[in-house]
């Protein structure tokens, strides 16, 4: 078992602590995804990103009780689904997330999206709030939602968010949304920290800045990330490219690196509504 490399942590308004660098579960299913998941804590990922939607909370709570991780010192994440937003739904819900994770409590819960055309996002805020004072999740945060969607949680309730989850890569820098998070201590998360990876790890410029570095293309990004102040949530059911993906401080981007991925930034082309789980929330 190896201690978890030396990254950032990340604190918000209510003294949640993050690593920079987590790991995300989407599409990771069954026992292989029992392997993967062990193995991501076994080579030093603490934060562990699922969902209800990912139909996988089963297999991570699986892969953490077999870990031999101790439970305190692992941070694992769900998310409310959109359809599930009505109070007594939302409550039942998280208490299924929990019970399918077979852990006592779960670290970090969010709501998946605002779903704002059914318009019950508040309702379900309130929903994790009692759940939260109750014990069953320690911290509450949302995914997908937009300043004006925080705003009125906070004003409904008096409790702020700890974490938003959102789209975010080089390509799709959230600028404002990012500003927002960080004037309400708000800690940010990527949950696309590699764009669509195909087309952002051919980009030239991530390949000049890697080969400058003498890093993969996707080190190179990851590290953009821990500079600019995120939480990066990469993937990867390969332990050499999970060990790869945390262990990252053997090399800085510096400021010119900075200001050419600052000017990749192209807000118009990417949207939170082209997310593979966005579909799944409707």
């Amino acid at each position: 078992m190896l201690e978890p490399p030396a990254i950032p942590v990340r604190r918000a308004h209510d003294g949640l602590e993050l690593p920079a660098i987590g790991f995300g579960t989407y599409k990771v299913n069954g026992f292989t995804g029992v392997d993967a998941i062990k193995s991501a804590l076994e080579v030093g990922y603490r934060l562990v990103d699922s969902a209800f939607n990912y139909e996988n909370e089963g297999v991570v709570g699986k892969a953490i009780r077999e870990s031999g991780v101790p439970r305190d010192r692992i941070i694992v994440t769900s998310k409310l689904p959109g359809r599930h937003h009505q109070y007594d739904q939302a409550r039942t819900t998280i208490e299924e997330s929990v019970a399918r994770m077979g852990l006592d409590y779960i670290d970090l819960y969010l709501i998946h999206w605002p779903n704002p055309s059914q318009g019950q996002f508040v309702e379900a805020w309130q929903a994790l709030v009692d759940a939260q004072q109750q014990g069953v999740v320690k911290h509450i945060g949302v995914s997908n939602f937009l300043p004006g969607h925080i705003d009125l949680l906070t004003r409904a309730t008096g409790v702020t968010p700890a974490v938003n989850q959102i789209e975010l890569h080089p390509y799709f820098q959230q600028v404002e949304q990012r500003a927002y998070d960080d004037a309400h201590g708000i800690i940010t998360e990527a949950w696309s920290p590699l764009g669509r990876a195909n087309q952002m790890l051919k980009d030239p410029t991530i390949l000049r800045i890697a080969d400058k570095h003498g890093v993969s293309p996707v080190a190179a990004i990851l590290r953009w990330h821990i500079q600019l102040g995120d939480v990066a949530i990469p993937k990867s059911m390969n332990r050499e490219r999970q060990r790869a993906n945390i262990d990252l401080a053997g090399f800085t981007l510096d400021e010119q690196d900075m200001k050419d991925i600052a000017a990749m930034d192209n807000p118009e082309g990417r949207s939170f509504a082209q997310d593979p789980h966005w579909h799944e929330e409707a």
